[in-house]
This record gives C-alpha cells, sequence and structure tokens, in this order.
C-alpha cells in the first residue's frame, strides 16, 4: 500500500495519516479494541470513497458510467479494497490457517 520511502502524492499522505490516527486512537486509551479502531476508520473511509464517487447530473456522462448507480460504486470499491489488500504487507500472516509447512 504504501512504500517505506512513499512519494508525497494525495493517496501516500491519506494512508499515512489513517494509520497514524488509528496510532493516535490506540495510544491514547488501553482499553481502546485494535478492531474496533480499525472498523472505525474503514467505516469512515467508506462513507468518504462513496461520496467523492457520486456521479454527476448528466446520466450519459462516460466518465460517471463506471460509478452510476449503487452498484456499480459498490462493484469498484471491493474491486479497490480487494487490490490494496492483496498488494498490503499485511494481507498474509504466518498464522493464517491455509498456511502450509514443510
Amino acid at each position: 500500500m504504501v512504500s517505506k520511502n512513499p512519494v508525497s502524492t494525495p493517496f501516500n499522505q491519506a494512508a499515512m495519516e489513517v494509520v497514524e490516527l488509528g496510532n493516535r486512537l490506540l495510544e491514547t486509551d488501553a482499553d481502546n479494541d485494535a478492531w474496533e479502531v480499525a472498523s472505525g476508520l474503514l467505516a469512515g473511509a467508506i462513507q468518504f470513497w462513496l461520496f467523492s464517487r457520486q456521479p454527476c447530473e448528466d446520466p450519459f456522462c462516460e466518465p460517471c458510467a463506471e460509478v452510476s448507480s449503487a452498484e456499480r460504486r459498490l462493484r469498484k470499491l471491493v474491486e479497490e479494497v480487494q487490490q490494496l489488500a492483496e498488494e498490503s504487507d499485511y494481507f498474509t500472516s504466518p498464522h493464517d490457517v491455509n498456511v502450509g509447512t514443510a
């Protein structure tokens, strides 16, 4: 997702700030649950993503075609989430149940 020496782009800056916010929330209160914080960050990110993908008023607008309905926006969101998850350093874990042993 974000490389060790990322080029300063809005994408990289936003991703780093979300991670930093999650870390701050966990450091602020030892009782905060990492899963709950992560789900809250994800919920906010989804809301913002959906807001940013609202189609314009022209029903024939080509750039808006792929997000011209709720179902199409959801499909794009799921595709992007899958790609970002698969690119993440944390996608697999040595503790995954499907990890083979040699």
